[in-house]
Parts: structure tokens; C-alpha cells; sequence
């Protein structure tokens, strides 16, 4: 069986280059990969588009990239909660695509399956729309979306195997397990790394066969985004 481990974050991103198009797995700040983006903004590299749900918040997650100006484009679907976005965004200092979130992920999902394009809906009638093939099917108008195409995609799972295969946990199985089969390299970091065989094949969420590398993190800080709590009574 191919062995799909590197030793470590620096070796999992090896042909990492500017003006790449990365996606980053994650929901608000929940299963991203945490590692992998420390290291990217070790590296350096810039005019980066990426693709991910979000854009973190100012101090962590990709909001990191953004800080050191690493991210030419955004595309997401929700970014609230990051003051740098914003501004860049405003200023026409980052280029920034919001797309509905159910398309971001078919767009996702489609790539991984190998499906070019497909029509939706979501977002006719809208900026969405504008500059897009549109049809109509049983009298609802629809728009043309195309599949995403990425050099590499990160992502973070729970338990993997040294075959690649994953396993991810609550909310954490967000954009993770369809970013996982869409990138042309795909960079998975896991929290437990076993020997393939350990992980039951029924709970297995990503095949291997899409994992191009995998590598134990470490350090996690798993930070809530909005912390709510109850007063006490």
C-alpha cells in the first residue's frame, strides 16, 4: 500500500508558489488547517487566490495571510468577522468573490467528481448572475456555476492513515472532506496519524485515494470564533 506520510508541514508543503489557488479547508474557525497556514505565511508566498468558507478572523487563521498582504483574492462566502478583509476589501486592495455557500461547495464537490459545470438557482436575479450563462428548467431560471480548480487544497481531519485515508470529527466535517477531493494536490494534517488498517473502513469519511500528502499537526489551539456564554443565576 502507497504510504502517503511526509515527515512534516514543511515537506507536506513542498511546491507551494506564488499566484497559486489554494483551498483551505474550515467553518468560521472550526477544523481549519492550522498548521499548514502557519507555514504558508512562513513561506512567503504572495498573490495567492484562495478559496474557503471564510476568511478567519484578524489574528488567526487566514486572517494571517491577509495581515502580511499573502492573498491577492478571496473567495468565500462569508466573511464577517474579519476587520482586515473589510478593509482591504474596501480599499480595492483584495480582489473578493461571495459566492451563496451551497455553491461553494457543489463548485467543491463538482471538482472532486469531475463534473466541469453545473446550473443552480442560488443567486439568480443577483450580481451572482452577472456575465453567466443562465436556462431555464420547468420554468425556474437557473445559472451556469463552473467547477473550481486549485493547485493545492489544505485540510484537517481528526484520525487519517498513512494511506491517506480520513476521519473527521462533529463540525469539523464542514468544507474539509469535498475541499479534500478537488485539489490537484491534496495536504491533509491530522491530529492522530495511524497505520493503515487501524481505521474502521465504515467510518472512514475521505478515501485515500484523494490524499496526496499527510502529516501529524501538532499545537492545536482550536480557538472559538464567538464565544457565548451563560451568566451565572
Amino acid at each position: 500500500m502507497i504510504n502517503k506520510t511526509v515527515n512534516n508541514v514543511q515537506e507536506a508543503l513542498i511546491g507551494v508558489k506564488d499566484g497559486m489557488t489554494l483551498m483551505l479547508g474550515g467553518f468560521g474557525l472550526c477544523g481549519i488547517p492550522e498548521n499548514s497556514i502557519s507555514e504558508l505565511v512562513k513561506l512567503g508566498v504572495k498573490n495567492l487566490t484562495c478559496i474557503s468558507n471564510n476568511a478567519g478572523v484578524d489574528d488567526f487563521g487566514l486572517g494571517l495571510l491577509l495581515k502580511k498582504k499573502q492573498i491577492k483574492k478571496m473567495i468565500s462566502s462569508y466573511v464577517g468577522e474579519n476587520d482586515e478583509f473589510e478593509r482591504q476589501m474596501l480599499s480595492g486592495e483584495l480582489e473578493v468573490d461571495l459566492i451563496p455557500q451551497g455553491t461553494l461547495a457543489e463548485r467543491c464537490r463538482a471538482a472532486g467528481a469531475g463534473i466541469p459545470a453545473f446550473y443552480t438557482p442560488a443567486g439568480y436575479g443577483t450580481e451572482v448572475a452577472e456575465g453567466k450563462e443562465t436556462r431555464d428548467f420547468n420554468g425556474k431560471m437557473h445559472i451556469l456555476e463552473h467547477a473550481f480548480e486549485a493547485d493545492f487544497a489544505f485540510v484537517k481531519a481528526w484520525k487519517g492513515d498513512t494511506a491517506g485515508n480520513l476521519i473527521f470529527k462533529g463540525t469539523a466535517r464542514n468544507f474539509n472532506p469535498m475541499m479534500a477531493m478537488a485539489g490537484k494536490i491534496t495536504v491533509a494534517e491530522v491530529e492522530e496519524l495511524l497505520e493503515a488498517g487501524e481505521l474502521n473502513p465504515n467510518e472512514i469519511h475521505t478515501p485515500g485515494i484523494f490524499v496526496q500528502r499527510i502529516f501529524q499537526g501538532k499545537d492545536y489551539e482550536k480557538r472559538i470564533e464567538q464565544r457565548t456564554v451563560r451568566q451565572k443565576s
